[in-house]
């Protein structure tokens, strides 16, 4: 049986950068990521890469950072109180911070630097401007 839209398949893999390094890996984590084939819930080329595949099948590919969490921008930063983090916060440039946008929806940035009484946060996602390799097994096809 071959992967089509609509099938929950269940997968290990890895994900690497360009310079080799690991930013994710299900075998670490001990478990399988599952998911249905063709939802929006992961990117694009992630969920195309299991159409056509069967159980046991491994492959590598590789996603574009246009494609996957889009190019790097310069300008998508904002600045926040130093008084909006903790009391004992220690703020080290390039430390990843979590925090809660309009909304009240929790977002990821990297604190940029540090200027007087403001953080200065680069808000990119933090694998923009990345390309992403994955190394990609099926282990099952669900009916």
């Amino acid at each position: 049986m071959k992967v089509i839209n609509g099938k929950n398949v269940k997968v290990h893999y890895k994900g690497t950068l360009n310079d080799g390094s690991e930013f994710d890996n299900s075998h670490t984590r001990g478990e399988t990521l599952d998911f249905e084939v063709g939802t929006s819930k992961l990117l694009k080329g992630f969920n195309d890469a299991v159409i056509g595949m069967t159980e046991g099948q491994t492959k590598s590919f590789t996603i574009e950072a246009k494609d996957a969490y889009g190019e790097y921008n310069p300008e998508a930063t904002t600045t926040a109180p130093k008084e909006a983090f903790p009391a004992n916060f220690e703020f080290t440039e390039g430390e990843v911070v979590q925090g809660m946008g309009q909304g009240g929806m929790p977002f990821l940035a990297k604190i940029k630097s540090l200027e007087g009484e403001e953080v200065v946060l680069d808000v990119n996602h933090p694998l923009a401007g990345e390309d992403l390799t994955f190394e990609l097994e099926l282990v099952e096809i669900d009916d």
